[in-house]
């Protein structure tokens, strides 16, 4: 059953990596931050706005 904690984790923190690069931000930073605050991470992402295009 842990197996399944850890996969679980580690898919949830490429998931925000994921949305994090959808709205601008870090993808790597994200999945780093993710692995240690997992669903809050998540919440933080989803409420946050898109940042702005960089040119």
């Amino acid at each position: 059953m842990e197996n399944g904690y850890y996969a679980g984790w580690g898919t949830l923190a490429l998931i925000n990596a994921g949305i994090a690069q959808g709205k601008n931000r870090s993808g790597l930073n994200w999945f780093l931050l993710s692995l240690l605050l997992g669903p809050l991470a998540t919440f933080i992402l989803v409420i946050s706005d898109k940042l702005p295009e960089r040119s």
